[in-house]
């Protein structure tokens, strides 16, 4: 039995309400607007990098879990952490505080790709702002503004330029936000393994040293 289900649990609710907030926003007709053919480009970038970023998350999730549950069984646990567990015993007292802050780094690195992703997503859909303010100025030819035959074509291509700035602005905030809850989820398994490690570490020398 997997000791550590409810980080995995958080990761599937936390998802799963997302997905069926997007579904009722979806049947409500909210999400029409990405499909334009000026938005669905910049659009299906974004959503590439979000579940790039999701699926990472996921397996990074699945990955402490599974360790978790082994260092908590002291059974099955990965050739990687079982080093690095050893090599943290056999550390002199002074030097643990460094050996503890590699591993740290190390974490953090894994949890820096999921972090990179997220912010990103940001990014990019400040790219589509830009995007969509170029395509509704380009429309706009100040010297027929007088013209009221060529105003209605202006006003039009505004509008659409704007159409995909806000589109793509509100789409990856909404990921950036979505992805930073499971990297949340993420970073508080990898602090309670990074936590479990050192306290293991930290027993075994105690033993060891006794037993001199």
């Amino acid at each position: 039995m997997n000791h550590h289900h409810p980080l995995l649990l958080r990761y599937a609710l936390v998802n799963n309400l997302a997905l069926g907030l997007t579904w009722a926003a979806y049947i409500q007709g909210w999400l029409g607007g990405f499909w334009e053919p000026r938005t669905w480009i910049m659009a299906l970038v974004i959503a590439i990098v979000f579940l790039w970023g999701l699926g990472l998350a996921g397996y990074r999730i699945l990955r402490v879990s599974q360790t978790l549950d082994a260092l908590r069984r002291s059974e099955g646990v990965p050739a990687d952490i079982a080093h690095l567990l050893a090599r943290l015993k056999r550390a002199d007292p002074r030097e643990r505080p460094l050996e503890m802050d590699m591993v740290r780094m190390e974490y953090a690195n894994q949890i820096g790709a999921v972090r990179f992703l997220a912010n990103a997503l940001v990014f990019l859909g400040l790219i589509g702002t830009v995007i969509g303010f170029i395509i509704g100025l380009s429309g706009i030819d100040a010297a027929a503004t007088s013209d009221v035959d060529k105003l209605a074509p202006m006003i039009t291509e505004l509008i659409n330029g704007m159409s995909v700035a806000l589109y793509t602005t509100l789409l990856g905030a909404v990921l950036n936000i979505w992805l930073t809850v499971n990297l949340r989820i993420l970073n508080d398994g990898s602090v309670r393994l990074l936590r479990m490690l050192l306290d293991r570490a930290t027993l075994s020398r105690e033993a060891g040293d006794g037993a001199l």
